[in-house]
Order: C-alpha cells, then sequence, then structure tokens
C-alpha cells in the first residue's frame, strides 16, 4: 500500500478580520504534523488592502510547507477600479510564486482552478465565475498528467449549481463538474461559505465529490474556525474537520451547499447542528 499523505485544507483567513487564537492553533498543528501540502482555498484578505496581504504573506511565508494558494473574491482590490482591472493579483507579491500552484505528491496531484473573477456581467461580483480559459487551463494540466497519478482540484467558490439563473453558485460550475468527472479527479476543494462540508454531486458523466472547508476567521457562521485535515492512502480521501472545540467531523459539515452561495447565517438555512450563527456578520469599516 503506498504511504499516506497528509493535506491541510484551510479556507477564509480574512485577513482584517482573522481570528488570531484559530490562527496559533493551525500555525501549531503545522509545525507538530508537518503536512505534505497546504491548500488554501481563497479570500487572505478581507478588503484586499496591503497591509492585510502583507500578513497573510508573513503567516504563510511562515509555515514552511508546500503551500498552493487560490484567490478568492475578497482578495480582489476593494478601492482601487484601475488595480483591479490592469493588476488584480499585485497585491500578492512576496508569494507569488504560491498563487494558483500545481503542486505533485506522490500519485496525487494538486491543480488550481479559477474562480473569483475581477469583473462580471452581473451586480454581484462576490460570486463564481469560470471562464473558459481558466477551465481549459486546469483541463490540460490534468490530461498531462501521467496515467494513473489521482488529482485534487482546489477553487475558491463551490462549483455546485442549483438549477436556477437568479442565485447560481458559480456561473460554469456545473460545466466544469462535468468535465472533471470524465477525468481522474477524486475530489474538488473550495471554501467561500465559511462551514466544512463534504457532497457528492451527480453529473452527467458520474458523480464527483466537492469537499469545502471552513473559516479561520471572526466570520464564522454556524461552526466554530475550522481546517480540513485531508488524508490519501493511494486509494481515496478521508476527510476530519479540525476545529479548537474538538467537535466531531459530522457535525461540523452542513449538509448543502446554499443556494445562494452564502454562508448560512438565517433559520431555515442549512446549517449544522452547532448553530453558533450570529444575526449579522461583525462590523467592517
Amino acid at each position: 500500500m503506498p504511504d499516506s499523505r497528509l493535506i491541510f485544507h484551510v479556507s477564509d483567513i480574512h485577513f482584517g478580520l482573522e481570528d488570531r487564537a484559530a490562527l496559533a492553533w493551525f500555525e501549531g498543528e503545522v509545525a507538530r504534523c508537518r503536512p505534505d501540502a497546504i491548500a488554501i482555498t481563497g479570500d487572505l484578505t478581507m478588503r484586499a488592502r496591503h497591509r492585510e496581504f502583507a500578513a497573510a504573506t508573513r503567516w504563510i511565508t511562515a509555515l514552511d510547507r508546500p503551500v498552493t494558494v487560490e484567490v478568492g473574491n475578497h482578495d480582489m482590490p476593494y478601492f482601487n477600479p484601475v488595480e483591479r482591472f490592469v493588476a488584480p493579483y499585485r497585491r500578492f507579491r512576496g508569494m507569488e510564486s504560491l498563487v494558483e500552484r500545481r503542486l505533485d505528491l506522490p500519485g496525487l496531484t494538486i491543480v488550481p482552478l479559477k474562480t473569483a473573477a475581477r469583473a462580471q456581467p452581473r451586480l454581484n461580483w462576490s460570486k463564481g465565475w469560470i471562464t473558459r480559459r481558466a477551465l481549459k487551463q486546469c483541463l490540460d494540466t490534468i490530461d498531462a498528467l501521467p496515467p494513473g497519478q489521482q488529482v485534487v482540484v482546489t477553487a475558491h467558490h463551490p462549483l455546485r449549481e442549483v438549477g436556477t439563473a437568479g442565485t447560481a453558485l458559480t456561473h460554469g460550475g456545473r460545466k466544469a463538474l462535468a468535465e472533471l468527472a470524465k477525468r481522474p479527479v477524486v475530489a474538488v476543494l473550495s471554501g467561500h461559505v465559511h462551514d466544512a462540508f463534504d457532497i457528492r454531486e451527480d453529473t452527467p458523466n458520474g458523480p464527483i465529490r466537492m469537499i469545502g472547508a471552513g473559516t479561520l476567521s471572526k466570520r464564522v457562521r454556524s461552526t466554530p474556525p475550522s481546517f480540513n485535515e485531508i488524508r490519501w492512502d493511494g486509494r481515496g480521501l478521508a476527510v476530519r474537520v479540525r476545529n479548537l472545540q474538538d467537535i466531531d467531523t459530522r457535525q461540523m459539515q452542513i449538509d448543502d451547499v446554499p443556494p445562494d452561495a452564502l454562508p448560512p447565517r438565517a433559520p431555515g438555512e442549512p446549517v449544522a447542528p452547532v448553530a453558533q450563527v450570529p444575526a449579522v456578520d461583525p462590523p467592517v469599516h
């Protein structure tokens, strides 16, 4: 049996509203467990400010492990429209080599899929948008891998569509899932909704697994700050949701992705039994 590999999957750190206790705990777990890879699925910052990126860069580089970083909607410049359109990744300086980086492990490759767009033909730019170019780049990378190599895809937004045009999670998500299902993709990792999930989604080409991570920020929804501990044994992935309160994995996972891709926060929306749902987000100035 191949040696197992350990991946830490973390998302939505939101420097600017980060949870310092949760970050220190995560740092300690990285130092103790020495994961083979760390996948960060976007929203490193709260408002893409320079100081937030500087803090994120210091924290990520200090982890001293192989890291791949996805870009989240909160990581696009908010207050500088020229920079947003002309050089949206400029503020990632200091960790440029980690952004949308492919990571190769024995028998398993982590391949990025970009879902954050600098602009969209709809009012809500926080939602996901997979361009033809982004999908092609991801698929071409997978298709060029050696035979037998399995794949984990990383994205910021969940790809699951709910079939309603007005509240679709990620434009192009349904197509992307169908294409990924044709390939040796064992799971798609994402964030954005601030609660963990582990869902098998049916596509015309077969089922595909979607795994979401919670947040390490103060912007919690139905569960406390957490990250996913993922183990690969050469045949499949085992997911354990780690959190400071030692709540079991099943209670930490929501049963479905909210139809509008917003983290659950109101009664009646699919939330975990922990149910620590604030009435509103923490104030942002």
